[in-house]
């Protein structure tokens, strides 16, 4: 398994009580597999990609990515476990104006202190896996949304990661290129055996997915094979 969640329990303040946004909740994702969360709007689903993700510490239980489990690292510990291992993709792609789309990818190198020749390389590569080895040069604004979406996914994928969590890419997107960005991330998980988690308000994305996953009221229904 690249993501194991293990009895994750998660509150909030609430005033002079504690609101709790996830209920004991355990999950595993293997690697090659796309899982996708599903729910209504406040169900948890963003609170447990803030948890995979290592944004944020549960209140108790256990959060293992790649064999490593997070429980006592410091700070700078988990940033460099984010650095290596783990992708995320955003509701917005969040690109810098001034960077054409292979230098997005190519800044995410540098951060990490790769050769910048090894970083073009890897650059135009995954632009070509995601369908835009034409748009390499250009910026933000000459990309349409769902462009600037799959330059998000690129970005994601610069360091390899064994996890990729994706939260509601297709939100700011008309159906026809949402479906495009989901069947994109099923292929992509599947051919760099990336373990990915997919939050989604839009249940006919679902059918994309390998295992489908419900959170209601911070709980977890165990997940099923999808349609």
């Amino acid at each position: 398994m690249s993501l194991n969640l293990s009895e994750i329990t998660l509150t909030y303040p609430d005033g002079e009580d504690r609101l709790t946004a996830l209920d004991r909740v355990s999950l595993d994702v293997p690697r090659g597999t796309l899982t996708a969360l599903a729910g209504p709007s406040g169900s948890g689903k963003s609170s447990l990609l803030a948890v995979a993700a290592t944004l944020v510490t549960p209140d108790a239980g256990t959060v293992t990515v790649d064999g490593v489990t997070t429980t006592g690292l410091s700070r700078a510990e988990l940033a460099e476990l984010r650095r290596h291992t783990i992708g995320i993709v955003f509701q917005q792609p969040h690109l810098l104006p001034s960077l054409t789309a292979a230098e997005q990818l190519q800044l995410m190198a540098s951060i990490d202190g790769r050769a910048p020749g090894k970083a073009r390389a890897r650059a135009l590569e995954l632009l070509d896996a995601v369908g835009l080895a034409a748009q390499a040069g250009r910026r933000p604004h000459q990309l349409s949304g769902g462009q600037r979406q799959r330059v998000g996914i690129a970005r994601a994928l610069m360091n390899d990661p064994a996890l990729l969590l994706v939260d509601e890419p297709t939100s700011a997107l008309d159906h026809e290129r949402g479906a495009a960005v989901v069947d994109l991330l099923t292929r992509l998980t599947h051919e760099r055996a990336t373990a990915t988690v997919l939050v989604t308000h839009d249940r006919t994305h679902l059918t994309a997915a390998d295992r489908i996953a419900e959170v209601h009221d911070g709980r977890l229904r165990l997940p099923t094979t999808a349609p």
